[in-house]
């Protein structure tokens, strides 16, 4: 961890320079090595770490751009400034081109000085905060993209490692963009089974008869347009793990024939009495309440206490602040490829005022945009969608009244407690809500 009080190495073969220095830095509350031969300072680097050095560029027996590449190979976050005098410009700037911060001409008075250091710490700090951010990033990442550091989600990634070694179902639950496509995929490299197939099915992308061909096979003729038989998911993920996303919508029909799965590993194609074995690990998710969707007689019990042998609950984003700056920097250096982008601060307080109804994939696709429209390598307020530039209160340009209906609901949803309560709020039942969000993609 960063010391809070800087330490400086100041290398100067004059001495009243090196005094001066010296005072100066000291004044302002550094903590400082001054040098007068730079073979010691050389020596001083394989036992010492600094923040901040300040390299006279002539000198001897080692000059200030040898000194510097010392520095880099042993304490290569320091922050070299080279001093030079006014017929060495030239040689200054050629030290800039091989990783100094800064130079600094003599002669320099006093305050000069001080200024002149307390901006080289400032740069300083933000490149070890950066540096830090990225290190926290790498080390946050617990499987494809799981970025977290947030304790509750990393203890729900610690669930799903331990979990995977085995072969019972796991329910994943989470609102629409949390990642819970992730954490089955994380599971499944983790299992015995990760050298088989990943299979992913959304369940609430097809109608009745689609999706139970799809789940299932179906033999030819089965119903019109089967021209010739068709294999299923489950039969695709033979050995491996299926994953079934949105399994509320299933209908009833459909979750007995998983319940069979799951009980007999065994199945039926469409148009076929004689039954198949499969084995297959299955990981469900859902966005919604399934204990509600039980008392609504729209879920089976009994299919519930199959999927639900562990259950993974994962965080919204609103509740992961602390997460919020590792996914924009993932996300910066994940779009702009090999081209660094910056967030200028109105953005970033536009970004932390917004409440992400739309969790991670909505912050995803947000950032994609923000970064394709920073042309300058800065992300400014103009690139980032309406809805969260209003999160610092700007006033709403021109909409629709699809635009408004959407940006009110969203608006809502980022206050209310629940769907509920949203619904409540809104005026409206919760059946109607879940279309409006299935509409606008909320």
């Amino acid at each position: 961890m960063e010391s809070q009080v800087p330490k400086v190495l100041v290398v100067d073969d004059e001495a009243n320079i090196l005094k001066t220095m010296g005072i100066c830095f000291s004044s302002i509350g550094y903590e400082t090595r001054l040098f007068s031969k730079p073979q010691d300072a050389a020596e001083i680097l394989h036992r010492e770490r600094f923040d901040l050095a300040f390299i006279d560029l002539k000198m001897g027996p080692i000059d200030g751009m040898e000194l510097m590449q010392e520095i880099k190979k042993y304490s290569p976050d320091t922050t070299v400034i080279i001093i030079t005098a006014h017929g060495s410009i030239d040689s200054a700037i050629e030290a800039l081109k091989k990783g100094a911060y800064h130079y600094l001409q003599k002669p320099f008075d006093f305050k000069e000085l001080q200024l002149f250091a307390q901006k080289a710490w400032e740069h300083h700090r933000l490149e070890q905060e950066v540096k830090n951010l990225r290190d926290q990033l790498t080390e946050s990442i617990g499987g494809g993209e799981i970025i977290t550091r947030n304790r509750e989600m990393l203890a729900q990634l610690d669930l799903a490692g331990r979990v995977a070694e085995s072969t019972i179902s796991v329910l994943v639950e989470g609102e629409s963009g949390t990642g819970k496509e992730l954490f089955a995929y994380f599971i499944h490299e983790r299992s015995p089974r990760a050298q088989k197939p990943f299979v992913q099915v959304n369940c609430a992308a097809l109608p009745e008869q689609l999706l139970e061909s799809e789940l299932f096979g179906h033999v030819r003729g089965a119903f019109t347009g089967a021209v010739k038989d068709r294999q299923g998911r489950f039969e695709v993920a033979d050995g491996g793990t299926i994953f079934l996303d949105e399994v509320a919508d299933l209908s009833l029909g459909i979750q007995a024939k998983l319940l069979r799965v799951l009980q007999s590993k065994e199945f039926e194609r469409l148009g076929e009495s004689e039954p198949r074995k499969v084995d297959v690990r299955v990981i469900a998710a859902t966005n919604r309440n399934l204990e509600e969707a039980m008392k609504e007689g729209t879920f089976r019990d009994d299919l519930f206490y199959r999927l639900n042998a562990v259950r993974v609950k994962l965080l919204p984003l609103r509740d992961r602040a602390e997460d919020l700056p590792l996914l924009i920097q993932h996300f910066l250096k994940k779009f702009g490829k090999d081209t660094p982008i910056q967030l200028s601060p109105d953005s970033m307080k536009a970004l932390r005022a917004y409440r992400w109804s739309g969790n991670v994939r909505e912050l995803e696709n947000v950032m994609e945009r923000a970064v394709l429209l920073a042309k300058n390598g800065i992300i400014d307020l103009p690139h980032l969608p309406e809805e969260i530039r209003s999160a610092l209160e700007r006033p709403v340009s021109d909409l629709s009244l699809e635009e408004m209906e959407k940006l009110h609901i969203k608006k809502v949803l980022q206050h209310a407690k629940d769907y509920d309560e949203a619904a409540q709020l809104l005026g409206i039942d919760p059946a109607t809500l879940w279309r409006k969000r299935k509409k606008y993609g909320l």
